[in-house]
């Protein structure tokens, strides 16, 4: 079992940055596949980035290319999504998930989720 627990999230104006943070329990975490989702109300949870359990492969979704960076450091069990020139279409609850996969679809572990509000 893993626990998964987000902090970071915040009111930020239009271009400004946020970091999030996934801190998770459990011995296998850093054997897991990582990453973050986000769903903005009245529309579906929608994938932004994944990293693989070593770090070395990442995936960013179009609408967030070039402004997100996912990151890991497995001695604190935690992953990170750093958002930078954040627009107000950013503006959504931001989950962390994770499991024994490199397909984020098939993550068996979900966060509760931390707000994430860009004003314009």
């Amino acid at each position: 079992q893993v626990l998964l627990v987000e902090s970071g999230g915040g009111l930020v104006q239009a271009g400004g940055s946020l970091r999030l943070s996934c801190a998770a329990s459990g011995r296998t975490f850093s054997s897991y596949g990582g990453g973050w989702f986000r769903q903005a109300p009245g529309k579906e949870r929608e994938f932004v980035a994944s990293i693989s359990w070593n770090g070395e492969t990442t995936y960013v979704a179009d609408s967030v290319k070039g402004r997100f960076t996912i990151a890991r450091d497995n001695a604190k069990n935690t992953v990170y999504l750093q958002m930078n020139s954040l627009k107000p279409e950013d503006t959504a609850v931001y989950y962390c998930a994770a499991g024994p996969t490199e397909m984020p679809h098939k993550y068996r572990y979900w966060g509760q989720g931390t707000q994430v509000t860009v004003s314009s």
